[in-house]
């Protein structure tokens, strides 16, 4: 079984429906980090303060084809074009992922096929 890694960096406020439309599409837990961004134009101010908007980081670890049904499903659902950043990355190895786990990636292929 080949595993991809999805990398979502979104708009905070996307964060919950960006789950919801990913565990609807078939993945399952996910790991979310905080971070901010600049973008290449310049920054907007405020008084002298800077804003860095606030960006959610969503990565998933799925089987290969659910991770392209996941992505697709995310980009369609949220619109990503200037709102977000999908990315996909083969896993060439991977550990901790239990049986239990394996067998539900299995069952839900099962279930696309």
């Amino acid at each position: 079984m080949e595993f991809s890694m999805l990398l979502v960096v979104i708009d905070e406020e996307l964060e919950t429906e960006a789950i919801d439309v990913a565990k609807e599409n078939g993945a399952g837990g996910v790991t979310i980090m905080k971070g901010s961004g600049i973008g290449l134009n310049e920054q907007t101010t405020f008084f002298g303060l800077v804003y860095e908007r606030s960006e959610s980081v969503l990565m998933f670890i799925l089987e290969k084809n659910l991770s392209k049904k996941v992505m697709k499903a995310l980009d369609e659902r949220l619109n990503l074009t200037e709102k977000g950043i999908i990315i996909s990355m083969p896993i060439e190895s991977i550990a901790g992922i239990t049986q239990n786990q394996l067998e539900n990636f299995e069952k839900q292929l099962q279930g696309d096929a």
